[in-house]
């Protein structure tokens, strides 16, 4: 029995982390597959995700290193941990503790959120707190909120220097399972692990475990529409803008997330920083717009995505190139085929998008492009008019109307439109190499 009183855990020995359990001065359950607690329970949640951690190789090397997390030494996962000489009020939902040559090395703590239920700000500063305290620089929090990375916060918490704070969404969890169960290059490779990234992911896909992908823009985003659409002017202040913004960003990367559930390969949405919601709030105001981008590994080019909010219609770009050593007429039939190929191979989704489908030509020097609906492509010869087309752009723009302001029809609308333009169009198109010169 251990009378001293504890206070840090980096550092700690493994029979002393364990002697403080059995005095009761440390509090804490091992993680289980199967805990024996209700179904839905953010306990049972962070015990099944910390299990699946724990028993599936390829699942914990990559959570590991994004978390920058050592795999070296021997990992410990722990639930509903409190270190009661320290704080006997706080309750920690996880941790991960590495040990190696019988001393704890590093730990993560892990503040887990299912349902409606947010990461709250005051609750991530007391546990930074604790942190800090015991000597742990590590910590992640999870819940149903998206970010664009991993690195940054639903919430404007203070972490000290040299703290890492982390963020995922269940949905990007779940998206990082579906991954490893395709065949690729880092699949899972034991058999029986398989099956258990399958049951794992059964139970998170369950409406009753209380996990769900983004369903519902912000408030901010239909005010902000509106205060468009009627003429008043923004504020670079107004909250309803802050959200619309945040709302756009968290959409974002959940379009990218079911592109990457679909495809099997990981799509990344855009790369932002501790400033992009301010930037992108001051071109709301000023442009009544937003930009967004998703990137598809093999894919003919980024798909650029555009929202305006004046005019109520999303905008999604991929770039082609055509054959440069061509002219200018071999090079719009070179396209022409192309969107033709696409038709044939998937007749029955290139219909529903045909109507709003659009063809841009890049013109050497020139300011502006030259945008024909797919219909009239044949007329694009005239108007370019001799000049040098450097690439094309295929755009499909559809206006949403009375459903861009709805919080839950937006989300409905653009999923779809992403889905059926790469269905129906991206993954046909094929850009123009360059061949080998010749002897």
């Amino acid at each position: 029995m251990i009378k001293k009183k504890f206070s840090k855990l980096i550092g700690l020995s493994v029979e002393e982390f364990e002697a403080y359990i059995a005095s009761g001065q440390i509090i804490a359950q091992e993680a289980r597959l199967i805990p024996l607690l209700k179904t839905g329970d953010e306990g049972a949640l962070t015990s099944i995700f910390l299990s699946a951690i724990r028993l599936i190789k390829e699942y914990r090397d990559s959570l590991f290193k994004e978390i920058k997390l050592s795999r070296g030494g021997t990992p410990h996962y722990f639930t509903e941990v409190v270190f009661k000489d320290v704080d006997e009020k706080s309750r920690i939902d996880g941790l991960i503790i590495v040990v190696s040559k019988g001393t704890i090395k590093e730990a993560v703590v892990f503040e887990m959120k299912n349902k409606n239920n947010s990461v709250d700000k005051e609750q991530v500063d007391q546990y930074i707190g604790l942190c800090k305290k015991i000597g742990v620089n590590t910590m992640a929090t999870v819940s149903n909120e998206f970010v664009s990375n991993s690195s940054q916060s639903p919430v404007k918490a203070k972490a000290p220097k040299n703290f890492n704070l982390f963020h995922f969404s269940w949905t990007y969890l779940m998206t990082k399972g579906q991954l490893l169960l395709f065949k690729n290059e880092s699949n899972i490779k034991d058999e029986d692990q398989v099956e258990i990234m399958r049951e794992v992911l059964h139970y998170l896909d369950s409406p009753a475990s209380g996990v769900s992908g983004y369903h519902v823009m912000k408030s901010g985003w239909k005010e902000t529409v509106e205060k468009i659409h009627n003429r008043i002017p923004l504020k670079v202040s107004d909250t309803c803008v802050e959200e619309a913004v945040e709302s756009w960003h968290e959409e974002e990367k959940d379009m990218g997330l079911i592109l990457s559930r679909k495809l099997g390969v990981y799509v990344k949405s855009t790369t932002r920083g501790k400033d992009s919601v301010k930037d992108d709030i001051r071109k709301i105001v000023k442009d009544q717009g937003l930009l967004g981008n998703l990137s598809i590994k093999n894919s003919v080019s980024d798909i650029k995505l555009r929202v305006d909010f004046e005019v109520k219609n999303v905008s999604m770009i991929v770039k082609v190139s055509p054959p440069l050593d061509k002219g200018t007429k071999a090079r719009i039939t070179w396209m022409a085929k192309q969107l033709e190929n696409a038709k044939k191979k998937n007749e029955v989704t290139f219909s529903l998008i045909e109507k709003d489908l659009l063809v841009e030509a890049k013109i050497k020097h020139a300011r502006e492009n030259i945008r024909v609906p797919i219909n009239a492509l044949d007329t694009l010869f005239e108007e370019v008019n001799g000049r040098e087309i450097q690439a094309f752009n295929v755009v499909l723009m559809s206006k949403f109307g009375a459903g861009f302001g709805s919080n839950k029809k937006f989300i409905v609308l653009i999923e779809k439109m992403v889905l059926d333009y790469y269905a129906g169009i991206v993954q046909y198109l094929t850009n123009w190499n360059r061949p080998a010169p010749k002897l």
